[in-house]
């Protein structure tokens, strides 16, 4: 009977999964519809059953998209069949998740009006299809973009509405969406919450706003009733996330951090919040201290080195990517407030920086490489200190800061062709089993 309850629910929750993404429970696929998989950004799939550690080091590159210029930062998004991303030209993109039965595909679904910079991630909530903009390259002003998504019956389509994020650009902070409202951090510091089915108008304001003490990269994460996100402030924040009643809100309290977090974004498990900033990585009560200021349960530190990109956290650890790999940490901490690390991911060959945040999936680790490179480990240890890994993809160009999507057995992951002969041609690259 114990074994019949576990089963059901584990089928419940794959069915909760699908329906918040906008899929119908029973269906045979999984979506990821957002930026680290779901509103609690942990980067882990615990529904993967096609790719494991004896399988992935057979993985082969099956097709790839050509888009406008370098995807840079943006993550894939794949819901109902489509995969979706930006490039750094300003431009949504929609192709199927399966591909076009060639190697190249060149033809999308449908792409968007060029909406000058796109270097988020798009999230897929409700047929809606929102991805935070700079909206004109002779300005900073920052512009929420809504989109059907399932396009809008021609090749090029324009947003259903755009909401009014502040004088400066939306960076990489990637728009998180609960209980009708999206969230999105501009880099003028400021969170944003917007009607998520608009103002019945073309441009819409937003319904409440939250002020940091610097610019906002890092991917606001719904998660217990509170927005968490980090700032350039040093500080991890947390706001109410139906509001305050006002349209300008105070948060509920804040974490130190002791450096920037950059393009770091919260991750949520078990009632604790992690974040990585420049030196530090860092986990508190979700709950708070009972205080306006928290300090960290724990913190990983290392002032000679960066912390890149968003933790992972699955299996009791937490994986984040470092100057030369990922490191691993235990999600319990070590008990005491210094941690260090369990042991490190290690990709051989050329060495450069992990910005891309780590994807976890039936037991292996995904992450893209500064050397044009897409990395697999075992998510247990070997043994050693040093992990090397068990598979490497490579994309066409040295930049990967898109973090990996591992979704239905297929690997999607954002870079370049720096081989093309005019101007370097973003790419979406699909991986899968021969």
């Amino acid at each position: 009977m114990r074994f019949i309850r576990t089963v059901s629910l584990v089928f419940a929750a794959l069915g909760l999964v699908m329906a918040a993404s906008g899929q119908r429970a029973g269906a045979v696929t999984i979506d990821w519809p957002q930026f680290r998989f779901d509103n609690n950004h942990t980067g882990f799939n615990p529904f993967e059953t096609v790719l494991n550690r004896t399988n992935v080091p057979t993985l082969r590159l099956a097709w790839q998209a050509q888009l406008g210029k370098l995807v840079d930062f943006s993550s894939p998004a794949v819901v109902g069949g489509i995969v979706y991303i930006g490039s750094s030209d300003g431009v949504l993109w929609a192709y199927p998740a399966s591909g076009c039965g060639q190697s190249l595909c060149t033809t999308p679904l449908w792409k968007s009006t060029s909406l000058a910079q796109i270097i988020d991630s798009p999230t897929v909530s409700n047929g809606i299809v929102y991805v935070g903009s700079q909206t004109n390259f002779n300005s900073n002003d920052g512009k929420l973009n809504a989109f059907s998504a399932s396009g809008c019956g021609q090749s090029v389509c324009a947003p259903l509405w755009q909401g009014l994020a502040g004088p400066q650009s939306i960076l990489e902070s990637s728009p998180a969406v609960s209980n009708g409202v999206v969230f999105v951090g501009s880099f003028d510091g400021k969170l944003y919450a917007f009607n998520a089915n608009g103002c019945g108008q073309a441009t819409c304001r937003p319904l409440w706003t939250a002020a940091t003490g610097a610019s906002i990269e890092s991917t606001p994460t719904v998660a217990g009733g509170r927005v968490f996100i980090g700032s350039d402030d040093r500080k991890l924040y947390a706001f109410k996330a139906a509001g305050c009643g006002q349209s300008r809100c105070r948060p509920v309290w804040t974490g130190a951090l002791g450096s920037p977090v950059f393009q770091s974004s919260p991750a949520v498990r078990n009632g604790v919040v992690y974040i990585g900033a420049q030196h530090a990585l860092s986990a508190f009560n979700a709950s708070g201290c009972g205080q306006p200021t928290c300090q960290p349960l724990w913190q990983a530190v290392d002032t000679l080195n960066f912390f890149d990109g968003s933790p992972a956290v699955a299996g009791g650890h937490v994986y984040i990517g470092l100057e030369n790999g990922v490191g691993v940490y235990s999600a319990s901490g070590c008990g005491g407030s210094q941690c260090d690390p369990l042991w490190t991911l290690f990709g051989s060959g050329t060495q450069a920086a992990v910005l891309s945040s780590p994807t976890v999936a039936n037991g292996v680790v995904y992450a893209g490489r500064n050397t044009g490179q897409v990395l697999a480990w075992s998510a247990k240890s070997c043994g050693s200190f040093v992990c090397n890994e068990i598979w490497s993809g490579d994309t066409g160009d040295q930049i990967v800061t898109s973090s990996p999507t591992v979704v239905n057995g297929t690997l999607y992951i954002g870079s370049a062709d720096n081989l093309f002969p005019e101007n370097i041609q973003g790419r979406i690259y699909v991986f899968a089993l021969p």
